[in-house]
């Protein structure tokens, strides 16, 4: 068989290029490189047997079972079938096998060798990475993990586990190492001051879970120099609400974070500025999230506060992370030694996911990850990010996407930039000072993901491909720009949070003997922190705090009142018509509608009220009053986030040349693309909108194609309840809104001019 091997070896590296390809595609040299001798062959003759002719059809009336003949191979097919039979002799099997294995090395090689020039700049691409050189096992188990955005490739398996590289993953078969002092556990030395024991080693009776569970929450309010006022909640009476900023400070961290802590802000400065310390916002942020309270901060402007409050949020996931790693790692050493029992080493959750972080863009993932690098990354000194090129591959911008002449407001720039892909996850996992992108969710100790990427794998009862264990043992919460997901789809984020803290199907290989006692008693939930960011006061945002959060710490909300309302941005001298409805709670949009139907529709049924613009917030009510002007066969046009561009491009021609009476216009599709719509003259805010500042941006609109029309004819309407008093508030200002809630009248007019609103 080796010299038969050497013979095969010797043949195919005498081929050509373009004869390995065709030997690759159809497993035979091409005829015209045959070896053709001068010398005839004997003639070889094959016998073969007549084939069975086909029986003639004896009576029309016979079934057909009768008129066929049982289905016989031709001669040629028994020729074929003989060629193709495998042969007795198992040293030909053998070396057929190393034939079709030598022939598919060959092939890839010269698949690799056509390519040319574009693979020679791929690979020059990745020599000149900068990024870590791994092991050869870790390059393979890189290849291994690296799960796909398609969830039914996620579906399959390797995106949950890798059982074959678990072990560079799992904690228990990690210890720490004598002298490490980046691993070395130093909550230990921190002993009962240090607020991550505090927090996991608490112990709830049935009582106190009970009265979580019921919800009895007492409040107090304390004011802070930069957060201002909050609203604290709390549920037990041995853990009272925080008190003045002074009296919390930023919590102890891990010693691997003490090197770059306090310069969190220099990732966000360009090269070579001066190292800034820690924002005031930072230090309150810090403060508030080391107490393991549930917190909500609904103003983070995009534009100033957004990176602030993401790095700030980074610190404390990575100091949670680390400090439950060096917790097990330490238990690992110490029960290996026998110092310790194994009922004194329950340090893990059911799943070794801890925190799942919720963002609407992969923008955001980018630069959650670079903060994530920054603060591990030991000075002077490259740190090992496994599958770095794949991640910047994936989450990062490309730069002919974004066109360099849209001309947007500055808040949208801030929202939309980078990569603004919405379909997203990703496990990181963080262990001896390196970071694994890309990570099996059940070997990741951080889940980033958007709500659109967990709900394709989370599916819905009756699916069989659906799996939502990693979500059993969350113990952060953080929902980033929660006012984003809001716009994309709410849905989405309240099917995770029912899935958060969830009883997992399948013990996953976990040692149960290590198990903390409130993860197998099912009582995860009410020790896992939330922490929502937002640059919105939005209901539905409370929501997730108020009925599906249990952080038996309580919660701690910041409630800062607009003393100016954005109707003061307000350039047009325009009448603002603000009208009361009643209406008997916020999801009452029955009322609303009816209304509108009754009281203000038909005002501007009258051809003289054309180039009317109707705001709608929410897509349920923008295809309900859709499917009512239709019935009513009214003269309108409809522009939403699901029509396409031709159509827009035909409503706002229409809508300005008067051809169409009413524009019904849907807020995400203002969100989206802002677009300036011209020939605007009477305006109705079907609700008030959910950011303030688009009240003003969508009232200027009518500057534009306002050319020879007379201003003093234009009109603006809103409709609100007492259930809106946030968004009136942002809008009208604090004052002016306390007034409007608690006057007996239901209008209430205010002009603006071009410097001021009265």
């Amino acid at each position: 068989m080796g010299k038969r091997q050497n013979r095969q070896n010797d043949t195919i590296s005498r081929l050509t290029k373009k004869q390995k390809k065709h030997l690759k595609e159809f497993g035979e040299e091409h005829p015209f490189h045959d070896n053709v001798s001068d010398k005839t062959e004997r003639t070889q003759i094959v016998h073969l047997r007549d084939s069975p002719q086909r029986p003639q059809r004896k009576n029309i009336d016979e079934s057909d079972d009768d008129l066929e003949p049982e289905e016989q191979p031709s001669a040629y097919q028994k020729l074929l079938g003989t060629l193709m039979q495998p042969e007795t002799d198992s040293e030909e099997d053998e070396s057929d096998e190393e034939e079709e294995e030598l022939i598919e090395e060959e092939g890839s090689g010269l698949e690799s060798e056509q390519d040319g020039v574009e693979e020679e700049e791929v690979a020059d691409e990745e020599e000149d990475d900068p990024g870590p050189v791994l092991k050869e096992d870790e390059v393979e188990a890189g290849g291994a993990l690296d799960g796909d955005d398609d969830p039914e490739v996620g579906q399959a398996g390797d995106e949950f586990t890798d059982k074959k590289h678990e072990s560079q993953f799992c904690l228990e078969s990690n210890i720490t190492a004598e002298g490490d002092p980046d691993e070395a556990d130093d909550t230990t030395t921190q002993g009962e001051e240090d607020p991550f024991l505090k927090h996991v080693d608490t112990e709830l009776s049935e009582e106190e879970v009970k009265l979580i569970a019921d919800g009895r929450r007492t409040k107090t309010q304390v004011k802070w120099p930069r957060l201002g006022n909050l609203i604290s909640t709390s549920c037990l009476e041995r853990f009272p609400a925080p008190g003045q900023a002074s009296s919390v400070g930023i919590p102890p961290l891990h010693k691997a974070l003490q090197a770059n802590w306090a310069s969190l802000n220099q990732a966000l400065q360009p090269q070579g500025a001066p190292q800034q310390e820690l924002s005031d916002l930072q230090r309150e942020l810090l403060g508030l999230m080391g107490t393991y309270r549930d917190v909500y901060v609904p103003e983070c402007s995009p534009l100033t506060d957004a990176k602030e409050v993401r790095s700030a949020y980074c610190l404390h996931v990575l100091n949670h992370v680390l400090k439950a790693n060096s917790n097990v790692l330490t238990h690992n050493a110490q029960l290996k030694d026998g110092k310790i029992g194994e009922d004194d080493a329950r340090d893990q959750g059911l799943t070794r996911p801890k925190v799942l972080i919720v963002a609407p863009f992969r923008d955001g993932v980018l630069q959650v990850v670079q903060t994530f690098i920054h603060l591990l990354e030991p000075k002077e000194k490259k740190m090992d990010v496994s599958n770095k090129k794949r991640f910047k591959d994936e989450f990062s911008e490309d730069p002919e996407d974004r066109p360099s002449n849209l001309i947007r407001p500055d808040d949208y720039h801030a929202i939309f930039s980078g990569n603004v892909d919405d379909h997203f996850r990703i496990g990181v996992s963080i262990l001896k000072r390196s970071i694994r992108l890309f990570s099996p969710f059940y070997s990741s100790d951080i889940i980033i993901a958007s709500p659109l990427g967990l709900r394709t794998l989370l599916g819905v009862e009756g699916e069989k491909k659906r799996d939502f264990d990693f979500l059993s043992s969350i113990e952060v919460l953080v929902l980033d720009q929660a006012d984003v997901l809001l716009m994309q789809n709410w849905e989405h984020v309240l099917h995770v949070m029912k899935h958060l803290n969830l009883q997992p199907l399948d013990a996953h290989g976990v040692d149960f003997s290590r198990v903390r006692m409130w993860n197998l008693n099912s009582w995860a939930k009410y020790y896992r922190q939330t922490l929502v960011f937002s640059s919105i006061q939005e209901p539905q945002i409370n929501n997730i705090l108020t009925k599906h959060s249990f952080n038996y710490r309580g919660q701690v909300a910041t409630k800062n009142l607009p003393k100016t309302g954005s109707i003061c941005q307000v350039l047009v001298q325009l009448p603002h018509v603000f009208q009361l409805f009643s209406a008997d709670s916020f999801m009452d949009q029955d009322a609303r509608f009816q209304f509108f139907v009754d009281k203000v529709l038909p005002q501007y049924r009258d051809s003289v009220m054309s180039h009317t613009f109707i705001y709608v917030p929410s897509y349920f009510d923008f295809v309900r009053i859709r499917n009512y002007l239709k019935k009513e066969e009214t003269n309108f046009t409809s522009i939403s986030e699901y029509s396409q561009r031709s159509e827009v491009s035909r409503a706002r021609h229409y809508f300005q040349k008067g051809n169409i009476q009413l524009l019904l216009f849907s807020e995400r599709f203002h969100f989206y693309k802002r677009y300036t719509i011209k020939g605007i003259r009477h305006l109705i805010f079907y609700g008030l909108p959910t950011y303030p500042h688009f009240y003003s941006e969508v009232c200027n609109m009518l500057q534009a194609g306002a050319d020879g029309v007379d201003s003093a004819s234009w009109t603006c309407t809103a409709l609100y309840s007492r259930y809106d008093a946030h968004k009136l508030a942002a809008i009208a200002g604090a004052e002016r809104a306390a007034q409007m809630l608690q006057s007996k009248k239901p209008v209430h007019l205010f002009i603006t001019g071009e410097d001021k609103a009265s």
